[in-house]
């Protein structure tokens, strides 16, 4: 950048690059003025470039400035503006650079806005401040009370999270073709050559295996291993639903179970030995338990046990497909006959996806972190150190969740098809799951792990979820830290800040009030008061929008795509009794060949990676020296987590790459 052809005697250069968007560039008459550390101010510069279209979109224009009198060109300010002028006079502007030639230096303005006509903007170098520091507060409260009209809360939905109620045009896709869901099924379609999936049910197993191709509907893991009762056990702690199990410490009374009926299946132990060793776990479905669903479908609320066995492989024992003891309602075991246990262990799958897809995937991440980017940027200016900490894990997410939200969470949609539980029930579940969900417990990482018993390495051998995500909370953690301590080194500025305060408090306002309504966000009397609060926040919602969507949402089609694996829909009653049953009770279980299209086209578009891997962001937000070391360091250690974790996969069997760093984005984006 430090060149400027053919203007040999230019005493600055002047970069300006215009935003990626939809109509980011203008057709207005653009000024600058440049402001010195004296105080000095040079006459207007106006950018214009003869015989070139200039500030076009994604464009970046160079603009030679040969002599400024009675200037010393250590800039410290620019101030620039548009007119009204031209068809097209609307501007967004990513960032302007002006070079000192003589010096060589480069002083650097992120602008990262829409430019007003006739508004004279103050930007200064690097533009990073906390509010009770900026000079500019006037122009800074100004911008974000346009964001409060623009980024404006509501419930979609009673009893959901917080969305924001129409979606600002800077949330759109850049890029529609890849997010249109209609045209790219019909291309998968088309290009896969699957026409036998349009109509009828399946005859046998070996039928459905049959329909996978090579090429885009490759085999799903799960065809080879969906009956092994190694594979069930191994979606429970290595697939998308892994933070339901617990560490079984005593058999709950609702669930019919004795030391005689799983005697067969301790090797040798006693059920009280096997839970003093730390071997036994449990994983229990109650929130499902009366949740609506689609006329004609029903839903199980399961329970069911685990043991972890003398070759460190975790295996069912015991499956309860409802709450309550009954009749009607057995515990199914291995011994049982074989298609029984296996039906047994679909119902349960069954009801294990809807919960992911409920909660583990929409509610837990898409919702919860688009309420968080609502408030962010009603609360936090774009010169806020925090917000360009945050902004990177935003990117795409309310695009992704008004386009899922329409096509696929919709009446009659894709969930309402391919769903037992339907819309109805979905929403219901979130509404339960949401009003349970704390930060400081479920949203940070080691805690979770610790409620469940799971925080040791030493419990549950094989949780490859647990080993590696453990790895980069500690990653995002370090560089939250090292980053929020270079803007806070003193409480006092914790309090000053009014922005992170306003902040928090729409983070834990009730959402029928336009907050978020979260539980469990750090404070002392309502408010951030030291740097772990605002650490443990921060962290929380970075590992949401990366780590915790990634681990739950790329391995759909593995998991989705072979329907007796992990069917999201199921036809039938479950079973009452444990009387032998055939494949073919199996096979009528099953959704039709249509319901299985839809759900392998859709798993395998939303098992798509979206944006760039995490810490290599879209966008640059952070341009002060100690910060951009952070962001370096960080990436660094990302770097090293990854080689960690390609060491780690080569002994699995399955491998798990799913929160490889060169796997995981940084943010929701489909």
């Amino acid at each position: 950048m430090g060149c400027c052809f053919g203007i040999p005697n230019a005493q600055f250069v002047i970069y300006v690059k215009t935003g990626d968007k939809k109509y980011a560039g203008t057709d207005a008459n653009v000024k600058i003025k440049l402001h010195d550390a004296n105080g000095n101010i040079t006459e207007d510069i106006v950018l214009d470039n003869f015989f070139r279209n200039d500030f076009e979109s994604g464009q970046l224009d160079v603009f030679p400035i040969k002599w400024l009198q009675n200037f010393d060109g250590k800039i410290k300010m620019i101030e620039f503006w548009r007119d009204n002028s031209g068809i097209g006079s609307d501007w967004y502007v990513d960032k302007i650079l002006v070079e000192n030639r003589k010096t060589n230096e480069i002083y650097t303005f992120p602008v990262f806005r829409w430019i007003k006509a006739d508004y004279h903007y103050l930007i200064e170098h690097l533009d990073t401040s906390l509010p009770q520091f900026d000079s500019h507060r006037d122009q800074r409260e100004e911008e974000l009370r346009d964001k409060r009209k623009a980024y404006e809360p509501t419930q979609k939905a009673p009893g959901c999270p917080t969305q924001v109620k129409s979606m600002p045009p800077d949330e759109a896709f850049s890029f529609d073709y890849k997010w249109d869901i209609v045209k790219t099924k019909a291309q998968l379609i088309l290009a896969s050559k699957i026409v036998m999936l349009q109509s009828g049910n399946w005859e046998s197993l070996t039928h459905l295996r049959n329909v996978y191709t090579k090429e885009i509907f490759c085999e799903p893991w799960g065809t080879k291993r969906w009956s092994n009762d190694l594979f069930f056990g191994h979606q429970r702690i290595a697939s998308m639903n892994h933070s339901l199990i617990e560490l079984c410490t005593k058999i709950p009374e609702k669930l019919d179970v004795t030391d005689d009926m799983l005697r067969p299946f301790l090797e040798g132990w006693t059920l009280q030995q096997v839970m003093d060793a730390k071997r036994l776990f449990i994983c229990d479905l109650h929130l499902l338990d009366g949740i609506k669903h689609r006329e004609g479908l029903y839903v199980c609320s399961p329970i069911a046990l685990f043991l972890m066995n003398g070759n460190n492989q975790l295996v069912p024992i015991a499956i309860q497909l409802q709450q309550n003891k009954g009749p009607t309602n057995p515990v199914f075991l291995p011994t049982d006959p074989p298609y029984t246990w296996m039906l047994a262990k679909m119902w349960y799958n069954n009801a294990d996806a809807a919960y992911h897809q409920s909660l583990t995937h929409l509610g837990y991440t898409h919702l919860l972190m688009e309420g968080i980017v609502v408030i962010t940027h009603r609360n936090l200016s774009q010169s806020h150190p925090l917000f360009k900490l945050l902004a990177p894990h935003f990117l795409y997410l309310i695009a992704i969740n008004t386009r899922g939200l329409e096509l696929l969470v919709s009446p009659n949609g894709w969930v309402d098809k391919t769903m037992n539980i339907g819309i109805a029930g979905m929403f219901e579940l979130i509404s339960k799951g949401i009003n349970a969900w704390r930060m400081n417990v479920h949203g940070t990482l080691p805690e979770d792990l610790k409620r469940r018993g799971l925080y040791s390495q030493n419990v549950l051998p094989g949780y490859h979820f647990r080993d590696d995500a453990l790895l980069l909370y500690r990653a995002i953690n370090n560089y939250v830290s090292k980053y929020v301590r270079l803007y806070y080194d003193t409480p006092e500025k914790i309090a000053g800040d009014w922005e992170l305060q306003s902040w928090r408090e729409e983070m834990t306002k009730a959402r029928e009030q336009g907050g978020c309504g979260l539980q469990g966000v750090p404070e002392e009397n309502g408010k951030f008061t030291t740097v772990e609060h605002i650490i443990v926040t921060l962290t929380s919602i970075i590992y949401t929008c990366s780590v915790a969507h990634a681990s739950t949402n790329f391995p759909q089609y593995d998991e989705y795509a072979y329907p007796p694996n992990y069917p999201a829909l199921m036809r039938g009653k479950p079973p009452s009794t444990k009387d032998a049953l055939t494949e073919q009770d199996v096979i009528s279980n099953l959704p039709d060949k249509p319901t299985t299209l839809d759900m392998m086209i859709v798993t395998k578009i939303l098992s798509s990676r979206g944006t760039k891997s995490l810490g290599d962001f879209e966008v640059q937000y952070i341009f002060e020296p100690e910060a951009k070391k952070v962001v370096e360091e960080f990436r660094q250690e990302l770097a090293e987590i990854s080689k960690v974790i390609k060491e780690r996969n080569k002994a699995r069997n399955p491998p798990y790459p799913f929160l490889d760093p060169e796997i995981v984005p940084n943010s929701i984006s489909i």
